[in-house]
């Protein structure tokens, strides 16, 4: 029984040893040397400035400022790639050194094509420098190095099977923020949006200092019988609050010969109350393997020929070359004649409330 009772105490002692050993006790992430295998950053609040290069000489800058995050001093941030990136760094932490007869090929695939990070704190004092590595064995975990230590470490992130290595992204289109238009109504001063060779269907909205609203096209359209619609004009500046590209393709092979073989469909240039000015050309994309449409496009009237999804857009005369979707930009996309027609009320029944009408229709 003596005997007993010693083994059970034994057990308690070293049970207790192991947990307080354990990632998350005594302060720290992991049971290994902070200097070695430091990777967790929890208080991601106080990060200012993270510096991102790749071997192969692709760099990010992305720093906090007072109006919000930016990448390489001029671009808005990508905030889900931020978050993204700023909730690894949170939830990483190393599992174990690499073994010894990896550590040789970890080193080497991480001195050709890992991908050293930076990360400061808001008063631009560093905070942590590390390497990224490749995916750990069966693409379970990452192959990371502290800098100034001597092994490398592989790491997880909490909840996630899978390495970690492509949400360090050292590209700048992966940062960039995404917007095209970002304008609030108020904001606006005039939209003019062209279409080449057809200028009945081409116009431009304007607002006077007053803030009345007119609409101009050709004098076949102007004379309309229903005459302007200003409710729909200026409905029509509400829909510039929040229009995106799905990615950005500067720098892509073959890009410009593609764009510039491609048929233009349109061109719309806003002006801000303060001066400001922002013009987009849009051109058709022919259909490709990922094309959905083998028929005619349910958006618009186009050829077997054109992707119905989506379409090139040029910003301010080639400074961005982007893909774009219709469906995204198709409240964009009218026609003049749609400012002199009437709105068209919906009948009501019994059972529905009313609610306002007004929105732009063909």
């Amino acid at each position: 029984m003596r005997k007993t009772l010693i083994y059970i105490a034994i057990l308690a002692i070293l049970g207790a040893g192991i947990y307080y050993m354990l990632p998350g006790r005594n302060g720290t992430e992991t049971p290994f040397d902070p200097k070695e295998a430091g990777f967790t950053i929890k208080d991601t609040a106080s990060v200012g400035k993270i510096f991102l290069a790749a071997s192969d000489g692709e760099s990010v800058l992305v720093e906090r400022t007072d109006t919000g995050w930016i990448v390489n001093h001029q671009y808005k941030v990508l905030q889900s790639t931020l978050n993204m990136l700023l909730t690894t760094f949170m939830k990483q932490k190393a599992l174990y050194p690499v073994t010894k007869n990896a550590y040789a090929n970890v080193i080497e695939t991480m001195s050709t094509h890992g991908i050293k990070v930076e990360v400061y704190d808001r008063a631009g004092k560093k905070m942590k420098v590390f390497y990224v590595g490749g995916a750990a064995v069966n693409n379970t975990g990452t192959n990371m190095l502290m800098e100034g230590a001597k092994t490398p470490y592989v790491v997880e992130s909490e909840g996630f099977v899978g390495y970690l290595t492509p949400r360090y992204a050292t590209r700048l289109r992966d940062w960039r923020d995404r917007s095209v238009f970002r304008l609030q109504a108020e904001e606006i001063k005039s939209i003019s949006v062209q279409y080449p060779g057809k200028p009945d269907e081409s116009f431009v909205v304007s607002r006077s200092d007053a803030g009345e609203f007119s609409v101009s096209s050709t004098p076949k359209i102007m004379h309309l019988p229903e005459g302007l619609n200003k409710h729909r004009a200026e409905s029509y500046m509400h829909f510039f609050g929040n229009i995106n590209c799905e990615g950005y393709l500067n720098g892509l092979s073959d890009n410009d010969t593609t764009i510039k073989t491609a048929p233009k469909h349109s061109s719309i240039d806003v002006v801000t109350v303060k001066g400001e000015k922002k013009h987009v050309d849009i051109y058709w994309m022919a259909v490709n393997r990922r094309s959905k449409n083998q028929k005619k496009s349910d958006i618009d009237s186009t050829s077997q020929q054109y992707d119905s999804d989506r379409m090139y857009a040029i910003i301010n005369d080639y400074k961005d070359t982007v893909m774009i979707q219709q469906l995204t930009f198709h409240n964009l996309f009218r026609k003049a004649h749609e400012f002199y027609r009437k709105d068209v009320v919906p009948q009501k029944t019994a059972t529905q409330s009313e609610g306002k009408t007004g929105q732009l229709g063909r």
